[in-house]
């Protein structure tokens, strides 16, 4: 028999950091990450969430710019 490769999301992409760290399950891993940026100097007890997805530009709004 041989092995199978298993399913893994790379972290380093958008939608893999996106997956590890911007969900709800996922926010004491957030916080945690943080918290060892910082080293000390600040503590995050909590924080929200908030899904921002950049939306294709429609040409309408590329007329604005």
């Amino acid at each position: 028999m041989t092995p199978t490769a298993g399913r893994f999301i790379d972290p380093l992409s958008d939608f893999g950091f996106k997956h590890l760290f911007g969900s709800e399950p996922n926010k004491d891993i957030l916080i945690d990450f943080l918290n060892q940026l910082f080293k000390g100097q600040k503590e995050i007890d909590d924080l929200i969430l908030v899904q921002q997805n950049i939306l294709e530009i429609t040409k309408n709004q590329k007329d604005l710019f």
